[in-house]
């Protein structure tokens, strides 16, 4: 039964930052409150649009779409603010009658960002004018024309503008009336009653609902703070007036507008008056530009002759296997009318390739197509892997292809550029992404909001699990902490918060995807252009894909970046190599996969994935491949088993002979999708495109579907004779791998990118490693964890040198890398390329003062000198830190007469002072103290976020050495049950809960060797939970997590002590060796006195000489205990040689 009353005037969250309700809650509010239909009209734009259409059609809930467009007072040209300090736009109401009028508002709406933008999104009354057809016009709230005209007692005005809306909008434009208490609207209602009556126009009622239910009224408020960045305090904060902005009830909108019941009515009537629907499910591709002289027209066949060539090119003469799978992919590619896809993703991957823009092998399903192969798509050979086809384009399920393409990070903007420029810049554009208010962020807000403090909030946030996507509800169970505070002081915080939570946040640009329409965008899909100019989609990926455009993944690849810098690198000492055709069976890469060496090796960084490697040891590319596979929540259960059957610990078994060909590269495991619908064709007769169809049901576990394919599958096996049993056994068996099996076209794709970057760490250590350091120049963490793999491999990374390095990374040798400039905080790239310029030109820079005089002093200004001095970077210039630093305003002002001097020759180089005035004199460095080493360290740490010439680790040095009980080499081997020792600093913290929801700690620990992993489980995080602080220089004591050869090291603490107490509490016993030359009886006795200077609790052991056998004798001194302070220990290395005293 249809409802008498419909809201044809609401907000969701996609009025970002005033809506506050999602569109799921908007659409079931209406469904509890059984109306049929309702309207969205967001403020500006239609983000909403498909999210909501979807929605609703899913509901049962006929959708509205609509817009709160704002109307320029005059052209939406002009944008100047007007005197009494107003926008100059008013508020106007448009709904969608029908698809010509959907897409008219998709124009206005794009006009309204591009052309009028001024605050907001504003048209003008020409265009409404001329994109009015098929639209329905409501005059809007308070802030509406009419309204306001009226308020301010221009009825006049009001009335000559009423009449031209109903002019533009003939018996399609309704006087708008609103009551949410507030004055100025009940005089408004008496206002257009009377409008109304003189003009014969109707009326409309609406409630303009900005959230779901009247309690939420205060998280809506907070909302408005955020979006307006005022806190709820403000006095002269945006503030709604009064809490009834929400979704009223039929009986309560009859009771406000008891004395219109027209303007109910009229909201069905308009309801009633909307024919939409939009095109799902068409597909709308753009043409593909066949070129001229080209012997044929059709798509198809041009796709035909290109796909023939490629392949003879790669495949030389193309036997009958490979021509039935080319026959048979461009077969199904005909019939889904897809041939114009392939040949504009070839047309611009040929381009990226052409123009020297790194292109990735493959990625996801496609490199399971010969097709993509020979046209260059892709650069995986499927038939040598045994990709299938069917799971890229499976013709029983036609849907658009989906071909993601990783480029170079660096210049994937050249390739838009590119297809921008083939298919038109009105057909092209990027695609928008919304950010939501996750738990962590909406806390964060809402107490800055509320008023808390920074460190109030910042605990409260810190006590949500850092996992990904946690919420707040499951917070509250997983965390006592939050649990606490949400019951107590912070309950009104956490309930703002829990209403906000899941809601966008702001809008921006996604990472890779792009939309191509077959003509203007904006006939497809509405525009917005963001406040730094750039244009996207107003619809995500989904809605695009929804409506069947053509969106595809420019993804912008690190590691591709990474193995082009190298390459370069290497290009400058030897002759170039081409990656892409580097042998795979290179024993020397796979003994560093075999070592878990692999930081800086594309998917292989994680500690755990090093664990695994060490424990496999890969030979074969194959076993890289699995391992990309099985590294993922579900088949990581799977591992050791495959390790051990690998090295023959345990049998490989089959479940049936017809199964070994197809497990035979995974030791019998299932481990890929397209071993599963291998199988399902090979056991059980299914089609390939019938087997992948049967997969994605087990991997959704559509049960209904599933119990179909079972019994097709047995009655299939069971022909092949196979016994019923075996066949209900193997399809179980695949039921439960299909859940999770992994996509092989994919893996393989990316274990060649794995193999091609493990191979240039392996053959060229420092380029490869200057370029990752290089690529991750912007992020501090992984720039320490590349610098301390570099001291792992023996290669020295030196301080930054502006008469040596350059604005990247680059290797000065084998064993040493220069630091990159362009990673000094403050210090930009013109000024960079400035000095490098000059100092290749004119050779080194002998000073500050030098440097000042030779270089552009706008782009090298003081900020850009100050950095550099900190950073030590001028440390190879005259004058130590200190001076240099002290006389940077000289050095400019220096610098400063030099240029304006036209005669550089008027200097007096000897600082005399006695020559005429002509002459400048160069500044003499002020008499002040150099910085002590801690200074210096934390003014490197400033500028470059970590310590490059020294570690403030080293002032415990001697603790560090003396109980620290494992030295960083890969030479040394440790059990499980050993007991290790390791101080360091603490740097990265990840505080999370186990599975008992107890606290629990992961952090790292910056060693003067190198760099451990610590593990904190609950219990000893329990007791030492005051010392795990970034910074806090630490000794932890416990046991490694594995087997383990020291490419890393990874301990699950037992004890945590700080260095201060490491002394007492780690000294059980001070050692004294003596060998035949000082074992003497008044030897010992002198050592003897020595002792009684330093009393302590510590036990005294003597190690002496056992008359020739290597095993010295023990001797305990009963009637003395010592102490094994720095001073005591000093002086007996001094006397008996550093490797003769040790404590334990």
């Amino acid at each position: 039964m249809s409802s008498e009353f419909v809201h044809l005037h609401n907000h969701s969250d996609y009025s970002l930052l005033d809506g506050a309700q999602r569109v799921d809650q908007l659409v079931n509010t209406i469904d509890d409150l059984n109306m049929d239909s309702v309207a969205l009209t967001e403020h500006g734009n239609m983000f909403s649009v498909i999210p909501f259409y979807n929605k609703a059609r899913e509901s049962g809930v006929n959708p509205i779409i609509g817009c709160e467009i704002y109307v320029a007072e005059g052209s939406r040209f002009d944008k100047k603010s007007k005197a009494d300090g107003g926008w100059g736009n008013n508020h106007l109401i448009l709904l969608v009658q029908n698809y010509f009028g959907y897409k008219n508002l998709m124009k206005l709406v794009t006009f309204g960002y591009l052309e009028g933008f001024y605050y907001r999104p504003r048209i003008d009354m020409d265009l409404l004018q001329e994109y009015n057809d098929g639209l329905i016009c409501l005059s809007a709230c308070l802030k509406g024309e009419i309204p306001e005209k009226m308020l301010k007692g221009d009825f006049e005005g009001a009335k000559q503008a009423a009449l031209k809306f109903a002019e533009i909008f003939p018996n399609r434009y309704y006087l708008e009336i609103q009551d949410h208490g507030i004055a100025e609207e009940k005089t408004n209602i008496h206002n257009m009653k009377k409008l109304a009556s003189e003009l014969d126009l109707p009326l409309v009622c609406t409630n303009d609902a900005h959230y779901a239910k009247h309690n939420h009224s205060e998280a809506h408020d907070i909302h408005i703070c955020l979006g307006t960045g005022k806190r709820r305090d403000d006095v002269n904060r945006l503030k709604y007036a009064t809490p009834e902005f929400y979704f009223k009830t039929q009986d309560q909108m009859f009771n406000l507008f008891r004395e219109f019941p027209q303007a109910i009515e009229n909201t069905r009537k308009i309801a009633d008056s909307i024919d939409l629907e939009l095109p799902m499910g068409e597909y709308h591709l753009p043409n593909f530009p066949i070129p001229d002289g080209a012997s044929v027209e059709h798509p198809d066949q041009y796709l035909g002759i290109l796909t023939q060539a490629g392949a003879e090119k790669l495949y030389g003469e193309i036997n009958p296997d490979i021509q039935r799978r080319i026959d048979r992919e461009l077969r199904v590619i005909e019939d889904m009318g897809f041939a114009g896809y392939f040949l504009i993703t070839a047309d611009f991957v040929k381009y990226a390739k052409e123009n020297s823009i790194p292109v990735g092998p493959g990625r996801g399903s496609a490199a399971g197509s010969i097709v993509s192969y020979a046209l260059g798509i892709t650069s995986i050979d499927p038939l040598k892997h045994n990709l299938l086809f069917e799971r890229f384009l499976n013709p029983d399920r036609i849907s658009m292809p989906d071909i993601d393409i990783d480029f170079c990070i660096e210049r994937r903007g050249e390739v838009i550029d590119y297809i921008k420029t083939q298919y038109g810049e009105s057909s092209v554009t990027q695609i928008i992404t919304f950010g939501k208010m996750k738990a962590r962020q909406v806390v964060r807000d809402v107490g800055r909001v509320m008023g808390y403090s920074f460190g109030e909030v910042d605990r409260i946030a810190k006590a949500i699990p850092n996992e990904l996507n946690i919420t707040l509800n499951e917070a509250l169970i997983k965390s006592a902490d939050l649990k606490e505070m949400a019951n107590g002081e912070y309950k009104e915080l956490i309930g703002h918060s829990k209403i906000l939570e899941g809601m966008n946040r702001h809008a921006s640009i996604h990472a890779a995807g792009v939309v191509i329409a077959p003509g203007d965008l904006t006939d497809y899909v509405p525009l917005y252009k963001s406040t730094t100019g750039d244009v996207t989609s107003q619809y995500d990926m989904k809605g695009l894909e929804d409506l069947g455009l053509l969106k595809m993944d420019f993804l912008g690849l690190r590691n591709l970046t990474v193995i082009d810098k190298a390459v370069k690198l290497i290009e400058k000492i030897e002759k170039p190599i081409d990656i892409e055709k580097i042998p795979l069976a290179d024993k020397k890469v796979y003994e560093l996969f075999a070592k878990g060496m692999t930081i800086g090796v594309f998917q292989f960084e994680s500690s755990g994935m090093r664990e695994f490697l060490k424990k496999l040891k890969p030979t074969v590319i194959e076993d890289l491949i699995a391992m990309n596979a099985l590294y993922r929540p579900g088949p990581m259960a799977n591992i050791d088993n495959f390790i051990s059957r690998k090295h023959g610990r345990k049998k490989i078994i089959y479940p049936h002979p017809l199964l070994e060909p197809i497990l035979q590269e995974t030791y019998g495991i299932i481990v890929y999708q397209e071993q599963v619908m291998q199988i399902a064709h090979d056991v059980a007769g299914f089609s390939l495109a019938e087997a992948d169809i049967m997969r994605r049901a087990m991997g959704k576990k559509k049960k209904s579907l599933m119990a179909e394919l079972s019994v097709k599958f047995v009655a299939g096996a069971e022909e092949k004779g196979i016994r019923k049993k075996k066949a209900e056994e193997i399809f179980s068996l695949i039921e439960k791998f299909a859940q999770y099996g992994f996509n092989k076209s994919h893996s393989t794709a990316y274990a060649y990118v794995a193999y091609q970057t493990a191979w240039l760490k392996t053959h060229y250590t420092a380029e490869f490693m200057s370029a990752n350091l290089t690529s991750e120049m912007g992020s501090i963490n992984r720039v320490v964890i590349l610098i301390n793999e570099c001291k792992k491999l023996a290669i020295k990374v030196t301080p930054p040198d502006i008469n040596v390095s350059f604005g990247d990374f680059r290797p000065v040798n084998n064993q040493t890398i220069s630091y990159g400039l362009n990673a000094i905080k403050n210090v930009g790239s013109k000024a960079l390329n400035a000095i490098i310029e000059e100092r290749e030109k004119s050779g080194h820079y002998k000073s500050i003062f030098n440097l000042c005089e030779r270089v552009d002093q706008q782009k090298v200004n003081k900020r850009v000198l100050e950095s550099l001095v900190m950073s030590g970077a001028m440390d190879s210039l005259e004058g130590n830190r200190a001076q240099q630093f002290a006389t940077v305003d000289d050095a400019i002002h220096y610098g400063q007469q030099m240029h304006s001097n036209k005669n550089h020759n008027q200097v007096d180089i000897f600082g005399s002072g006695n020559a005429g005035n002509d002459l400048i004199r160069i500044p003499a460095f002020p008499d002040v103290a150099e910085w002590d080493e801690q200074q210096s360290l934390n003014n490197e740490k400033e500028v470059l976020g970590l310590y490059v010439s020294g570690h403030p680790l080293l002032e415990h040095a001697e603790d560090l050495e003396e109980f620290t009980s494992v030295e960083f080499g890969e030479e040394q081997q440790l059990s499980k049950n050993d007991i290790i020792i390791i101080g360091g600093m603490i740097t990265r913290i990840n505080k999370r809960f186990d599975k008992r929801n107890r606290p629990m700690a992961f952090f790292d620990m910056d060693c003067l060797g190198g760099h451990a992993e610590v593990i904190a489980f609950s219990d000893c995080y329990d007791r030492c939970e005051s010392m795990i602080e970034e910074g806090n220089v630490v000794f932890v004591k416990g046991k490694p997590s594995d087997n383990t050869n020291f490419s890393d090291l990874k301990i699950m603490a037992d004890e945590i002590i700080p260095v201060a107490k490491v002394r007492d509490q780690l000294s059980a016993q001070l050692n004294i060796k003596l060998d035949s030359g000082t074992a003497m009886p008044e030897d010992v006795d002198s050592l003897m006195e020595i002792a009684r200077d330093y009393p302590g609790r510590c036990n005294l052991v003597f190690h002496l000489p056992n008359n020739g056998h290597l095993k010295p004798i023990r001797v305990l001194a009963h009637n003395i205990k010592v102490s094994t302070e720095k001073e005591f220990i000093r002086r007996l290395r001094e006397k008996y040689g550093k490797d003769n005293i040790w404590v334990e």
